[in-house]
């Protein structure tokens, strides 16, 4: 059975999606990456319904959710604010925390206000550190062929993002780090879910790509707090991800009840790339936590 609806937030309404919400058992509630994103992408881990209540929601000023033109609403402590709005709404007094890219950046920067009933955490793919995450794309960007790599980075450093040749660039580095499903760099629903996006967004809290991290985030590290994070918590990524296996298993390293996964035929979409593979790691572990 599927719920959807609108919650209103600070600055709109947000757009959800709630299925199996009779089951007894504890939910889980989605965060999509972006920032700017929506949860269209994500949609196939409804799957999960079959043991648990799954939420999905859209945050404001994209997906399906109201796009007001108020800038200044884009901050990672209103994002926060706007999880704890939808949580109270849905009335989610216990619940699990799936967080994918962005989304894990926010899970993490909730779970560090201390709020009650959070279960377990998810970081799929995670970014708990800004300056890390650019650190990483510099690495990745060294194992492409020296044409790609001069391109991007000319490209980033005369303010050419927005050009073709870098544009053919990133579609090089996406086969890589993003989405390595033989023959599909580009899936459809990636192509359909880009109208979902507000590319603003993620310009003002990121930058003009993965690679300038120019936006309100620029500083953002919650490294120093992880050890806060008592509940259990899962460490997932891709084998070629852009979210680094040697980073993920850093930040798992820093928790009390930290685990740690690879994904080893994916990058940055495991969800989409090994999707049935995703789907029992994931259900595994949020049973398992159930059972304790």
């Amino acid at each position: 059975m599927r719920e959807e609806g609108y919650i209103a937030v600070t600055g709109g309404r947000v757009w959800y999606q709630q299925f199996n919400k009779d089951s007894e058992a504890t939910p889980v509630i989605i965060l999509h990456g972006g920032p700017g994103s929506s949860s269209y992408s994500l949609e196939g881990l409804q799957a999960l319904e079959k043991d648990r209540p799954v939420i999905l929601y859209d945050q404001l000023g994209c997906g399906r959710s109201d796009r007001p033109s108020d800038t200044s609403l884009w901050q990672l402590d209103r994002f926060v604010e706007e999880l704890a709005l939808v949580r109270e709404a849905l009335r989610l007094d216990e619940v699990h925390i799936l967080g994918h890219s962005w989304g894990t950046t926010l899970a993490a920067a909730y779970c560090l206000t201390k709020p009650l009933g959070v279960k377990s955490v998810i970081f799929s793919s995670p970014c708990l550190s800004a300056p890390r995450w650019k650190q990483d794309q510099m690495e990745n960007l060294r194992k492409l062929p020296i044409e790609i790599q001069d391109t991007i980075r000319r490209c980033e450093e005369e303010g050419m993002t927005d050009s073709e040749e870098f544009k053919a660039a990133i579609k090089e580095f996406n086969k890589e780090f993003v989405c390595r499903v033989q023959g599909e760099p580009d899936p459809e629903w990636v192509k359909k879910g880009a109208g979902f996006r507000n590319p603003e967004i993620y310009n003002i809290m990121w930058g003009p790509s993965e690679f300038s991290v120019k936006g309100n985030l620029k500083y953002f590290d919650c490294t120093p707090r992880l050890h806060e994070i008592s509940c259990p918590t899962l460490f997932t990524c891709g084998r070629y991800d852009e979210a680094t296996p040697e980073s993920t298993e850093y930040f798992s390293s820093l928790v009390p009840n930290g685990k740690f996964h690879v994904y080893e035929n994916s990058a940055h979409l495991a969800y989409y790339e090994e999707k049935d593979k995703f789907l029992q790691v994931v259900g595994d572990f949020l049973k398992a936590i159930d059972r304790e």
